[in-house]
């Protein structure tokens, strides 16, 4: 790390070792969000086993997405008027409460209400995070600093499935659930955070006296909840049902007053309109939507195939992403390093498209049945790295596209569109896969029925007495759905010969998917080219006069 001083807003420098303090508690805080983004997912069914509550379960996933991803922009906005250091406090508190009651519950209900309370903690922790550091270090070294930040999203991110789905496969711990640690091992890394950045991070005392929109701050919940609503909830109620159609005209109505709020709150604006004039913050807000429907819907899709096609437990699967975490920390890092020496930041989001591209398309290709382990390994490293390249260039280019006093907005706002575009992507291709896949099992296995060789197995009495095979016999009797898709439980325990079409189709819809996330990302490759082709520089030290020289216009 460069041995250079960190010039604070007031004209007082941070060490390097003071630098490091801070961001050890800024790392803990990012690491805690997006931890519990994966983590509830290999834990969910035991958990709602054990509370009574299964039919709830997506409800747990569901309040924590809203919470984080509403108050994003919110806590930006705050931390511009009252100050980062306050707002990260609160945030890590709220969370703290959060996940210590989510550890408490006694129904489903009460879990999805203690997930929601974490949300809100959460989404100040992804957001401020970054723009702290923007805060305490001159952009020369910022770019490599958050390239670290960018690691620590990737990793836990990665994590998450592994460490959940080992608590969960534990009965007790320390006299409690196993599961319950699934939230209470919050408790310590977010109090060691907490006290961290509570006497470390000394930032000049904040409050610009600004008006808060709270007429965009309503509409922007009224746009986005109805819509991660029908994104999370869609396949189970029918993306064309009634209450499908509600949340659609609800998230237009919210959009449009969104719109004319913010036009009209002009520079107190929860997400300033003038901001998108700056052709790098609008096109960067973009292709972090784009890539956030692509990336993170296609990484969704790598666990899928290792579990319903090859197999593996869901701690398994988590395990062998450990290859997409090398990607994301080489990727992240490179690019951290290259800015900080170069201050060129266009060529990573087209670089870093490119190869998304380009193993979505590999991946759509080639992942079958038979395809062995260390394809996929392979596959994770450069979806990594791809997204590596992408996520922290652009972060910054949109932090130092505004003005100094809309930093936080400024960087929120990229974490707000790539949460975005993760949520509608995932939502959207797990509902292409299911659809798919239905459709292709079931003509898959009209066609293998008339073989020979299968109905041998089929008709075999010992294969119709096992009764690991009872299961895939109702499967036959009520055919393929996405309703008798829903528990695969059984899928890699049955006959291997009679479960060959279901994998077979799996196998096909997500390769398609996984060719249309390819699509998606190319779209973004394209888009990358009309980023302005201009070295990032640093606002806060423009000439003195110079107001109007900010990076990146």
């Amino acid at each position: 790390m460069s041995k250079t001083t960190a010039v604070r807003a007031a004209g007082e420098t941070l060490t390097q070792r003071q630098i490091v303090t801070v961001m050890v508690g800024l790392m803990l805080g990012m690491f805690l969000a997006s931890l519990d983004q994966t983590i509830v997912s290999t834990s969910i069914y035991t958990i709602a086993n054990d509370l009574d509550g299964l039919s709830l379960q997506a409800w747990a996933t569901t309040a924590y997405l809203i919470t984080s991803t509403v108050s994003t922009p919110l806590y930006g906005k705050l931390s511009d008027i009252f100050g980062r250091r306050p707002l990260y406090l609160i945030a890590i508190v709220i969370f703290l409460v959060g996940s210590l009651y989510a550890g408490s519950v006694h129904s489903m209900t009460e879990l999805a209400i203690a997930r929601g309370v974490q949300g809100l903690g959460a989404g100040g922790l992804l957001a401020l995070a970054l723009t702290i550091i923007g805060d305490i270090v001159s952009l020369k070294d910022r770019s490599k600093y958050q390239g670290y930040f960018m690691s620590v999203f990737g990793i836990s991110s990665v994590l998450g499935p592994v460490v959940g789905g080992a608590f969960a496969g534990s009965a007790n711990i320390l006299g409690f659930d196993g599961w319950r640690w699934v939230f209470f091992i919050n408790l310590p890394i977010g109090l060691a955070a907490l006290a961290v950045v509570f006497m470390f991070l000394h930032l000049p005392a904040k409050h610009v006296k600004q008006k808060i929109d709270y007429f965009g701050a309503a509409a922007i919940t009224l746009a986005i909840v109805p819509l991660l609503l029908v994104a999370e909830q869609g396949r189970s109620w029918g993306f064309t049902s009634l209450n499908s159609f509600l949340c659609y005209g609800l998230g237009a109505v919210g959009i449009i007053w969104f719109l004319l709020a913010e036009e009209r709150a002009g520079d107190y604006a929860l997400i300033p309109l003038r901001l998108f004039r700056n052709a790098t913050f609008g096109l960067s807000s973009l292709l972090n939507f784009i890539i956030g429907i692509g990336m993170f819907g296609a990484i969704a899709m790598l666990p899928m195939y290792l579990q319903l096609v090859k197999g593996l437990t869901p701690t398994e699967a988590g395990l062998m992403m450990i290859t997409f975490t090398l990607g994301i920390l080489t990727g992240s890092i490179t690019a951290g390093r290259t800015i900080s020496a170069s201050g060129t930041y266009r060529i990573f989001p087209i670089v870093g498209t490119g190869v998304l591209t380009a193993a979505a398309l590999v991946m759509g290709l080639s992942l079958g049945v038979d395809t062995g382990l260390w394809v996929p390994g392979v596959i994770a490293v450069f979806f990594g790295m791809g997204l590596g390249f992408c996520m922290q260039p652009l972060t910054l280019a949109m932090q130092v596209s505004v003005p100094p006093k809309d930093m936080g907005v400024g960087t929120s706002s990229a974490a707000f569109f790539r949460s975005m575009g993760g949520a509608v992507g995932t939502a959207v291709f797990i509902s292409m896969l299911f659809s798919l896949a239905a459709s292709r099992i079931a003509d898959t296995m009209k066609s293998t029925m008339s073989s020979a060789d299968y109905q041998a197995v089929l008709r075999d009495p010992a294969v119709a007495a096992d009764p690991a095979n009872a299961k895939l016999y109702e499967f036959f009797q009520n055919g393929a759905s996405n309703e008798s898709l829903n528990d695969t439980s059984w899928l890699h325990t049955a006959n291997s010969v009679l479960t060959r079409p279901i994998t077979e189709g799996f196998a096909y819809a997500i390769d398609t998917v996984m060719i249309t996330a390819a699509v998606l990302t190319g779209i973004a490759f394209l888009i990358s080219f009309a980023l302005p082709n201009k070295k990032l520089t640093d606002p806060k030290v423009a000439p003195r006069g110079d107001t109007a020289a900010v990076a990146a216009h």
